[in-house]
């Protein structure tokens, strides 16, 4: 298959595993709704420890296609890793 499809398939995934995960952070471990649990995160500046803990799914994802030998896939998952990574360094820095 194509690199770079492969690549954006591992980011899609990647995103995807991030959201998930910090929705059922939300639903695990707050009294609040969604929406309300992230208003308080950005009014509290939380935002970035709300997306990093979300991240952690990302780490089944990358070592899942490490395992099953789909080396760009991973790649685009610690792509979209990074991306989080700077998301996170926006808010804490602005």
């Amino acid at each position: 298959m194509n690199t770079k499809k492969e690549i954006i398939i591992g980011f899609i995934v990647g995103l995807i595993a991030n959201t998930i995960g910090t929705l059922l952070y939300i639903l695990l471990f707050s009294d609040l709704s969604i929406t309300e649990t992230f208003e308080a995160a950005v009014a509290q500046e939380h935002i970035g420890s709300l997306l990093a803990l979300g991240a952690i799914l990302n780490l089944i994802a990358f070592f899942g296609f490490l395992k099953i030998k789909r080396d760009h896939r991973a790649k685009g998952v610690l792509i979209a890793t990074i991306l989080t990574a700077f998301i996170i360094l926006y808010y804490k820095i602005f």
